[in-house]
C-alpha cells in the first residue's frame, strides 16, 4: 500500500528535510506491478507463459498443455485467446522477431487441432487473420509457415458451415505465390510449392459445401486454373498423361509441376454439372495468351488430363467448349486451328468410350462447317496469290491441308467409335452434306467456291465418310445401305473424277464386307487357288436376297458405267474387281451369280465393240478385270466345266495376248495391241459355253442369252459425262451460220433410187418383226427387277409429261373478286366483271 508522511502544522516555518532513506516510490512501483499481474486475465497469463525468454528454446510444452486444457474446459474463451495470440504475432512480425512468430503459429495449430466445437468459429477468424499477416509479409519463410498452417486448417472438417467466411484473399495470394520469380531457384520452388498447396487447401475447404462461399465463380477460377497450368507447363515429360498417377510423397513435395497436376486433377474431379464450364474456360485463355496451340503438345496433355479427371457424364461439356473456341478462332492461322482440332480429336477419343450426350450431331456439323471454311481459305489464298511467289502460295495451301486432314481424322475417329445405331445416322448426316452437281446441298454452301471448290468439298466429305464406315458391321445389308443413303452415295460414281469414284467404291467395300475379306482380295490378279485365301462367308439371308432384288440392278449399273470411264487407272480397276468379289461373297445366290456373269460379259463387250471410243489401255484393263473376276467366281461356285472354260481362256491369253491379263497390263511398260477386232474367239469368254457349263449344274441359264443393259435413271443428269448427243449439239452450235454454199454442198442429192428405197416397206417390216421378237424374248427371260425398273422409268416419264400438260391446260375458274398474280415480287389482283363471266347452261 501507499505510505504518506504527514507534515506537522506547528513547524511550518522550518524547511522540510527530505529523508533520502525513506523513499516510497520503489515500494509504490513494486506494489503496482504485483497488483497488475494479479489482476490480468488468466488466458493472457497462460498465453504469455508458453513463450520462453529465449525463442530458440521453442514452445514451453508444460504451459502449452495448461493452455490447451483451459481452452477445452472454457471454449468461450477461445476467441479471446485467438485475438491475443494474433496481437502478439502481429507485433512480433513487425519487430522481425521470427522465433516468437514460429512459437505463436505452433500454439495456434495445436489449439486448432485440439478444439472441435461451435466456439471455434471466432477463433478461426483470428487464425485466418494471423495466416493472412504471414502471407502478406515479404519473408519467404513466413509465407511457407502461413501456408502450412492453412493446409492443416483445411484438413479439419467443421460440423456446420460458416456462411460469412470468404477466401478471396487466400485465392489471390496463393495464386500470386504460384507465379513466384525469386532470384534464388530454391526459394522460388519453395514458394511455388507453398502456393500450390495453399490452392489445394482452399479447394478442399470450400469445394464440397455448396452453402459456403464457392470458389467456382469465374473471378476465382481465372486465378486458380492459370496458376496451376503455369506450373504444369514445366513438366519435361509431356507423354506422362492419362489416369492419375501415384508418385511418392517426396516427389510430390519437391516437384511443383507434379503437385500442380495433382491439384488440377483434384479440382476437376470435384467439378459438377453447373460449374464445369467455369473450370474449363480459363484453360483456353491460358493457351491463347501463351500461344500454346502451335505446337500443341501441352494443350493436348492438358485436355487429356481434363477428360480423364472429370466425371464421364460431363464429357460433352468439354467438347462443346472446344467447339465454341474453334468457332471463335476460325480466323486464326491454319496451324492454330489444326492444333485446336487435334485437341478435339484427343478429347473425342476419350469421350466416345463413355457418354457423349446430345453433342454428336453438333460435333459433326461444326467440323463440316470448318471444313468448308478451310477449303474457302485455300482457294482464296490461291486466287489472291496468283501473281505472288510460288513458295508462299504452296505453304499456305499445305497449312490448310493440315487443317482439312485434322478435321477428317477427327470426324472419322469420332464416327468409328460410335455405336452402330448412331453411326448410321452420322453416315446419313454426312452424305446429306455432300454437294452433288446439279443439286443443291442441304447445308454446305459451295456456290461461291466453283467447280474446284465443290470437288474439294466432295473429296473431303467422302474421305470423312470412308473413315466413319471403317469397321462398321451391319447385321443385314439393308441396314448398311438403306435407300436414302445408297442413292446419293452412288451419284458421285457417275462423276468424271477418278478419285471420287475410288472413294465411293471404298465406302461400299466397308459397308458390304462384313467378314473382313477385303484385305485378302487386295490387288487385281489371277488367283490360282481361291481356297488358299480362307474366305469367310455365311449363308445369304432373306433380307440380303430382298435387297439384291430391289437394288441389285443399281449396283450393277454403277459398276458397268464405272468401267467405261476414260480416266480409270489401275486403282480403279482394282476397286472394281474387289466390288464384284465382295458382292459375290456377301450377297450372291444363284440368281445374283447369273446377273454377275451377264455383267461380266457386257463389260467384255464394252472392250471389244468400243462404242465409247475408249483408249486401248482401258479396253485391255476391262478385259483383265473380267478375266480376274470370272476366275474368282468360277472357283467360288465350284462348277468344274465353268472353271475349265475360264482356265482355258486365261491360259490362251497368257500365250497369245498377255495384255488381257492383270499381271501384264498393269505393269509400267506393257506393249498394247493396235486393235482388238482381229483376235480369235479363244481369247474371249463365250456366253454359250458358260451357259452349257452352268446348265448341267442346275443353274437357270435362260437369262444368260439376254444381254445386260443398264437401266436409265435420273442419276444420269447429275453426272458430268458428256454424251454423244451433247457433243454433236455443241459442234453444231459452233459451226458458222452465214455460209449458205457449204450447206447446199453438204445436202444429200435426192434421186429416184433414194425415193424407191424409201417407199420399199419390206425392210421396215423385217425391222418391226425383229423388235417384237426381242421384246417377247426380253419379257420371257429377263429378270423381273430389270423389267419393273424400265417400266417404272417409262411410267415416271409419262407422269411428268402428263403433269406438264395438265399444268398448261388447267386454269382456275374466274372469280369476281379477282385473281392474284405476282410480278416483280409484288402481288396484283385482276378482277373479272360479272357480265364477262361464262356460266354453265344449267346454272
Amino acid at each position: 500500500m501507499r505510505q504518506y508522511v504527514q507534515v506537522p502544522t506547528v513547524e511550518q516555518e522550518k524547511t522540510y528535510d527530505y529523508n533520502s532513506a525513506f523513499e516510497p516510490r520503489p515500494c509504490m512501483c513494486l506494489g503496482v506491478c504485483c497488483c497488475c499481474a494479479a489482476l490480468r486475465p488468466r488466458y493472457k497469463r497462460l498465453v504469455d507463459n508458453i513463450f520462453p525468454e529465449d525463442p530458440k528454446d521453442g514452445l514451453v510444452k508444460a504451459d502449452m498443455e495448461k493452455l490447451t486444457f483451459y481452452a477445452v474446459s472454457a471454449p468461450e474463451k477461445l476467441d479471446r485467446i485467438g485475438a491475443y495470440l494474433a496481437e502478439r504475432l502481429s507485433r512480433d512480425v513487425v519487430r522481425h522477431r521470427y522465433g516468437y512468430v514460429l512459437i505463436a503459429m505452433e500454439a495456434l495449430d495445436q489449439l486448432l487441432m485440439a478444439c472441435h466445437s461451435q466456439s471455434i468459429k471466432p477463433f478461426v477468424e483470428s487464425f485466418l487473420h494471423m495466416v493472412a499477416k504471414l502471407l502478406e509479409s515479404g519473408e519467404p519463410k513466413l509465407q511457407v509457415l502461413g501456408t502450412n498452417s492453412f493446409v492443416k486448417f483445411a484438413n479439419i472438417e467443421e460440423d456446420t458451415p460458416s456462411y460469412h467466411r470468404r477466401y478471396d484473399f487466400f485465392v489471390s495470394r496463393f495464386s500470386a505465390m504460384c507465379h513466384s520469380c525469386d532470384h534464388d531457384p530454391e526459394i522460388q520452388t519453395e514458394i511455388r510449392i507453398a502456393g500450390i498447396r495453399g490452392i489445394q487447401g482452399v479447394v478442399r475447404k470450400t469445394v464440397n459445401d455448396e452453402l459456403r462461399a464457392t470458389i467456382w465463380e469465374p473471378q476465382h477460377m481465372d486465378k486458380i486454373v492459370p496458376s496451376l497450368l503455369f506450373n504444369m507447363h514445366k513438366i519435361e515429360d509431356i507423354d506422362r498423361i492419362g489416369p492419375p498417377s501415384s508418385p511418392t510423397g517426396g516427389e510430390k513435395e519437391e516437384n511443383p509441376a507434379l503437385l500442380a497436376e495433382n491439384c488440377f486433377r483434384e479440382l476437376l474431379g470435384r467439378a459438377t454439372y453447373g460449374n464445369m464450364n467455369n473450370a474449363v474456360r480459363p484453360v483456353f485463355a491460358h493457351l491463347d495468351h501463351h500461344r500454346l496451340w502451335d505446337p500443341n503438345e501441352f494443350a493436348v496433355s492438358c485436355f487429356k488430363i481434363i477428360m480423364y479427371s472429370i466425371q464421364a457424364q460431363y464429357s460433352h461439356h468439354v467438347i462443346q467448349e472446344i467447339l465454341g473456341h474453334l468457332d471463335v478462332r476460325k480466323r486464326d492461322s491454319p496451324r492454330v486451328r489444326a492444333g485446336i482440332i487435334q485437341v478435339l480429336l484427343e478429347a473425342v477419343a476419350i469421350a466416345a468410350k463413355g457418354s457423349i450426350g446430345p453433342t454428336v450431331l453438333e460435333v459433326f456439323n461444326t467440323l463440316l462447317k470448318h471444313l468448308r471454311i478451310s477449303v474457302d481459305f485455300e482457294l482464296g489464298d490461291r486466287r489472291s496469290s496468283a501473281g505472288s511467289a510460288t513458295f508462299s502460295t504452296s505453304s499456305k495451301e499445305s497449312d490448310e491441308r493440315i487443317v482439312q486432314n485434322a478435321i477428317i481424322q477427327t470426324i472419322g475417329f469420332f464416327g468409328s467409335n460410335l455405336p452402330d445405331y448412331q453411326r448410321s445416322e452420322i453416315m446419313m448426316f454426312i452424305m446429306g452434306k455432300v454437294p452433288v452437281l446439279g443439286m443443291t446441298s442441304q447445308s454446305l454452301d459451295t456456290s461461291h467456291l466453283g467447280d474446284l471448290g465443290t470437288r474439294r468439298i466432295q473429296i473431303m466429305l467422302l474421305r470423312s465418310l470412308l473413315m466413319v464406315t471403317s469397321g462398321y458391321k451391319a447385321t443385314t445389308i439393308t441396314n448398311a445401305l438403306p435407300p436414302p443413303f445408297l442413292d446419293p452415295l452412288l451419284s458421285p460414281s457417275l462423276m468424271e473424277d477418278s478419285e471420287l469414284r475410288q472413294l465411293v467404291l471404298e465406302i461400299l467395300h466397308n459397308l458390304i464386307d462384313r467378314h473382313d475379306n477385303r484385305a485378302k482380295l487386295r490387288g487385281i490378279r489371277i488367283i490360282p487357288d481361291v481356297s488358299d485365301l480362307k474366305i469367310k462367308r455365311d449363308k445369304i439371308s432373306r433380307q440380303d436376297v430382298s435387297f439384291m432384288k430391289k437394288h441389285g440392278q443399281q449396283l450393277y449399273r454403277h459398276i458397268y458405267l464405272g468401267c467405261k470411264e476414260e480416266d480409270n487407272v489401275q486403282k480403279n480397276f482394282e476397286l472394281l474387281f474387289t466390288s464384284l468379289a465382295l458382292t459375290t461373297i456377301e450377297l450372291a445366290n444363284e440368281e445374283v451369280v447369273i446377273d454377275l456373269i451377264r455383267l461380266a460379259i457386257a463389260l467384255q463387250d464394252i472392250a471389244i465393240i468400243n462404242e465409247d471410243n475408249l483408249p486401248m489401255f482401258n479396253r485391255c484393263g476391262v478385259m483383265a478385270l473380267v478375266a480376274a473376276y470370272l476366275n474368282f467366281l468360277s472357283q467360288m461356285i465350284a462348277v468344274p466345266a465353268f472353271c475349265q472354260h475360264v482356265s482355258k481362256v486365261i491360259e490362251t491369253r497368257s500365250l497369245e495376248a498377255s495384255y488381257f491379263l492383270p499381271e501384264t497390263i498393269f505393269k509400267d511398260k506393257c506393249n498394247l495391241p493396235k486393235s482388238l477386232e482381229k483376235h480369235e474367239k479363244d481369247l474371249f469368254f463365250l456366253t454359250n459355253k458358260i451357259a452349257e457349263s452352268l446348265g448341267g449344274s442346275g443353274y437357270s441359264v435362260e437369262r444368260l442369252s439376254v444381254p445386260y443393259v443398264p437401266q436409265v435413271t435420273d442419276e444420269d443428269r447429275l453426272s458430268r459425262r458428256k454424251s454423244i448427243v451433247d457433243t454433236v449439239s455443241i459442234q453444231v452450235d459452233i459451226l458458222p451460220g452465214n455460209n449458205t454454199e457449204d450447206k447446199i454442198d453438204n445436202t444429200e442429192e435426192i434421186t429416184f433410187e433414194a425415193l424407191k428405197k424409201a417407199i420399199d416397206n419390206n425392210g421396215l417390216e423385217e425391222q418391226e418383226k425383229e423388235k417384237r421378237r426381242l421384246v417377247i424374248e426380253k419379257f420371257q427371260k429377263a429378270p423381273f427387277e430389270e423389267i419393273a425398273a424400265q417400266c417404272e422409268t417409262k411410267a415416271n416419264l409419262l407422269h411428268d409429261r402428263l403433269a406438264q400438260i395438265l399444268e398448261l391446260t388447267i386454269r382456275p375458274p374466274p372469280s369476281p373478286s379477282g385473281t392474284m398474280t405476282i410480278t416483280a415480287g409484288h402481288a396484283h389482283y385482276q378482277s373479272v366483271p360479272v357480265y364477262e363471266m361464262k356460266f354453265p347452261d344449267l346454272f
